[in-house]
């Protein structure tokens, strides 16, 4: 599977009716929440289907604007609540809270089990009608979802892709991530780090800073909302734009791709380098290179993280400490200069031409988000 997100273009009209859906899927998820926990104390083991009985036998008849709108909002709703409880149990996720407007606003539809055709720039939505979108989308989906991020509405589906094997210029390449070069691979080429969130940390605490006083709620505060919400959001898409086009030429030209399994959540307690980490998006770059190796016909290898791919010399094998702050591996042993990053990325290509899998993972992209089954044993 293959998922899409695109921005709508929309009028005035069509905004208030996407506002009204996503506030009716927030209160069905609301009341589905608090029916779910009552019902736990009470000690009944609720689901999908009871919430539904419930809430269309005796709840929806109490609210006669909700006629007005798509019935296929409340059930996916309740879907998702449920989903949410099975990722708690499963200990994957914190208790399912409630949602508050304005935040995280979306709701789900589909086409009663038809397929849903887009094709073009202009698509007709069930219950919705035309859209319109900023770039032409050709897909064939069960279902669509449409969120709100910074004042705009998104449209977001998945649909079957047939994966595209490319032709592979390199069998074998490392890559080693850092804090001040994105990446740097085994054969020598470089990825600058486009550091968004420190390009725009002056303004983004200059737009907080004007808003500090403001009355919470008024209309002054939610101007001055929108547009921190919209600079953090141009601060993420440049991120992303980044992390896709070094994933995209990993996998496209590459036939194994090397990385190192790291603790980013560890990393992320140094409080020192943290912002740093955050910024680069190390997680991000996992994920999309996993479900990019599977689209392109390429093989991803996680290394174990305990393996010293910055200490180990690549001319000798000699180990010796590095500190953060030198940035010049000097081997006493062959007397050999090379620059740490480029070093540790030609230690974790060598660590799979030598045949050593030992202690290493090879991983592959089984669907569109990202998750990977380990496959070393």
């Amino acid at each position: 599977m293959k998922s899409i997100r695109t921005k709508l273009k929309l009028n005035n009209k069509q905004k208030t009716l996407f506002a009204q859906h996503a506030g009716y899927s927030r209160w069905c998820y609301n009341w589905g929440l608090s029916l779910w926990n009552a019902a736990y104390r009470d000690g009944y083991k609720p689901n999908t289907r009871k919430l539904r009985e419930v809430f269309t036998n005796h709840t929806k008849p109490l609210y006669p604007w909700m006629k007005n709108l798509s019935s296929k909002v409340y059930q996916y709703a309740f879907i998702n609540l449920a989903e949410a409880f099975k990722r708690f149990f499963k200990g994957l996720s914190k208790h399912p809270k409630f949602k508050k407007k304005g935040r995280s606003d979306s709701f789900t539809i589909d086409n009663c089990g038809k397929p849903i055709e887009l094709n073009g720039w202009c698509h007709k939505l069930p219950f919705i009608g035309w859209v319109k979108t900023y770039e032409p989308i050709e897909a064939t989906t069960q279902k669509i979802t449409i969120s709100r991020q910074a004042g705009d509405w998104y449209l977001s589906l998945a649909f079957e892709y047939t994966p595209t094997f490319t032709p592979k210029t390199t069998n074998v390449v490392g890559v080693d991530l850092g804090v001040k070069t994105l990446a740097t691979l085994s054969d020598g080429k470089v990825f600058e780090s486009v550091k968004s969130y420190r390009k725009f940390e002056t303004k983004l605490s200059r737009l907080q800073y004007l808003n500090r006083n403001k009355n919470i709620g008024s209309a002054n505060w939610r101007k001055a909302q929108l547009k921190i919400a919209r600079l953090h959001r141009r601060v993420a898409n440049i991120r992303k734009d980044a992390l896709h086009k070094l994933t995209t030429y990993l996998a496209k030209n590459h036939g194994s791709v090397v990385i190192e399994d790291l603790n980013v959540s560890g990393m992320l307690a140094n409080h020192k380098l943290a912002k740093s980490i955050a910024d680069q998006g190390f997680y991000e770059f996992r994920r999309q290179l996993g479900y990019k190796c599977q689209w392109y016909g390429s093989e991803l290898v996680v290394v174990d993280r305990f393996f010293p791919s910055s200490k180990t010399c690549s001319s000798c094998g000699h180990v010796q400490d590095m500190p953060l702050n030198l940035r010049t591996f000097d081997c006493p042993d062959c007397g050999i200069s090379i620059d740490r990053d480029l070093n540790a990325s030609i230690n974790l290509r060598k660590r799979v031409l030598i045949g050593d899998v030992s202690s290493e993972c090879k991983t592959h992209s089984t669907d569109a988000v990202g998750s990977t089954v380990n496959a070393c044993g």
